[in-house]
């Protein structure tokens, strides 16, 4: 039976920047938790069906294990990667929300703050997969990359 080709090591940039965005992710995690919690409840959408107090407290207890999990585990580097990519699309909606329902939280007071703010999600996205390596590495851990 094959075994998944290793991934590539990462850069000295890819590494950093992982790093960096788990530092973040810590950060952002945190402040869930402690001195941000109603800026944070301003962001969670009026039509989800969940209490916005939990919301807001899983949704940090989340960010502090991913960005722990960027932080140390760089072996399982690839997979990170990709759940890290997927947290920040689920939590788009609630950026959405935001802009549509005109809600003021960290500073982003007018809809055109609102708006701009938008455009940062996708790069959150793109830093998550190139950091870690995973959308080049896609093959090797998913199975595409095993030899026969």
């Amino acid at each position: 039976m094959a075994s998944p080709v290793t991934p590539q090591r990462t850069s000295a940039a890819r590494t950093t920047a992982r790093i960096v965005l788990g530092a973040f992710l810590l950060f952002a995690g945190t402040a869930h938790l402690t001195l941000a919690r109603t800026e944070f409840a301003a962001q969670v959408p009026a039509w989800l069906p969940l209490d916005t107090e939990f919301v807001v407290v899983a949704s940090g207890i989340v960010e502090l294990v991913l960005g722990a999990a960027l932080v140390v585990l760089g072996r399982y580097r690839v997979i990170v990667g990709w759940v890290v990519a997927a947290f920040f699309v689920a939590i788009f909606p609630g950026n959405i929300a935001q802009y549509v329902d005109g809600v003021s939280a960290f500073g982003l007071d007018t809809d055109g703050a609102r708006l701009t703010r938008l455009f940062f999600q996708p790069l959150l996205v793109v830093w998550a997969l190139w950091s870690t390596g995973a959308w080049r590495d896609r093959r090797t851990v998913f199975g595409e990359g095993r030899r026969r």
